[in-house]
């Protein structure tokens, strides 16, 4: 009879590896590049955007105010469009009668909401490399942590063979989810690995931090509470409404989240590719925080399928800030350019690049191993 019993789920002083995730890890199961977002959402080949009030609101906007050529694959980039939204709303100033400044602060979370409905196109399906990732973590050791710059939750998916018995994962913030009020019995609750977990005697889990410092498709944010939903299974949006959407299971029945302590609309917390982030968000602030102490703990640092995009300057400046000169980073990328080299370069002198793509990476147990196992 297996009887249960509380513990503690307790870090090591120290972190033996961090892994910090790019889009190349999840572009192999088809999750679309940076590059690639803006020309899905304005190329006409997506009926569900191109029929929606959403993506119509974009798409028109886009045609108004940027020369592009859908048949040469000529289109603006997507930090250009943000950041021309982004100089209206910092200057508190319309661009037309026609896009009044508060009308561009909607165009703006129309666009976000696109991003994140079709990066979601691509994860419903079950990730074979992600999988062989978390083997081999489970396999020489455990004691990492991740920093993914992914808003897919393919990832996540993807370790719920090894949950419980082998471990939990923490997201670095405090969820809705973890409070038992009669308000939330309707959704998920998810386990809160800073207080005590119940085990049974055969079991020895493991904490392992997940943070997602760009947000995750299915992190749903109320601006009344500040407060975050964990939703696991439900990341789908309506491009009419801007609402999200739920499923009850077994049923499938279809309904709108709101807020269940307040009513409250939720908001999308994904952080969009443009040069102006919004680092003061109570959560996002909460994330940069948390990877900075892990960072600072660290025995080594691996970047994986990651090009730093000149948009990242805050996750340069998180690692130039906290990254102790004595610690080896290693660079997984098989897009090994010069200026690739130099944007690691200059956050330390301590870089081996290895050659290989993440498809390769999870295939070559000598690799994973040589990362993985501390020296």
């Amino acid at each position: 009879m297996n009887t249960e019993t509380e513990k503690f789920l307790r870090y090591a002083p120290a972190r033996d590896a961090i892994f910090v995730l790019g889009a190349g890890t999840s572009h192999p199961d088809g999750v679309p590049l940076q590059r690639h977002l803006l020309p899905m959402i304005i190329s006409g080949n997506i009926p569900e955007i191109e029929n929606s009030s959403i993506g119509k609101s974009v798409v028109e906007f886009i045609k108004d105010n940027f020369v592009y050529f859908s048949q040469g694959g000529k289109y603006p980039q997507l930090e250009a469009v943000f950041g021309f939204l982004d100089y209206f709303i910092q200057q508190n100033e319309s661009l037309s009668s026609k896009y009044s400044n508060s009308r561009i602060r909607e165009i703006k979370e129309y666009l976000i909401k696109l991003i994140h409905y079709v990066v979601d196109l691509r994860t419903n399906s079950k990730s074979a490399m992600y999988h062989a990732f978390w083997e081999s973590i489970q396999k020489f050791n455990s004691n990492v942590s991740i920093i993914t710059l992914n808003y897919d939750t393919l990832l996540e998916q993807a370790f719920e063979f090894l949950f419980k018995e082998f471990g939990y994962l923490d997201y670095s913030i405090r969820f809705m989810n973890y409070e038992h009020l009669p308000e939330l019995k309707p959704f998920n609750f998810w386990i809160n690995t800073t207080e005590p977990v119940k085990i049974t005697h055969n079991e020895s889990p493991v904490p392992i931090k997940l943070i997602k410092l760009h947000g995750s498709l299915n992190w749903k944010y109320c601006n009344c509470c500040n407060q975050v939903l964990l939703t696991p299974w439900d990341r789908k949006i309506d491009l009419n409404r801007g609402k999200f959407l739920g499923y009850t299971y077994p049923e499938k029945n279809v309904y709108e989240y709101t807020c269940p302590l307040d009513g409250t609309d939720f908001q999308t917390l994904i952080m969009p590719p443009s040069f102006l982030k919004p680092l003061s968000h109570p959560v996002l602030s909460q994330l940069l925080s948390d990877a900075s102490r892990e960072i600072r703990i660290t025995k080594k640092i691996v970047f994986i399928g990651y090009s730093m995009s000149d948009t990242d300057i805050h996750i340069k400046a998180l690692f130039k800030k906290q990254l102790n000169k004595n610690v080896k980073v290693y660079v997984v990328n098989h897009r090994k350019t010069e200026a690739l080299k130099r944007k690691y370069l200059s956050i330390s002198d301590n870089v081996e690049f290895i050659d290989v793509s993440f498809e390769d990476l999870v295939q070559n147990t000598d690799i994973l191993e040589e990362l993985l196992v501390s020296k």
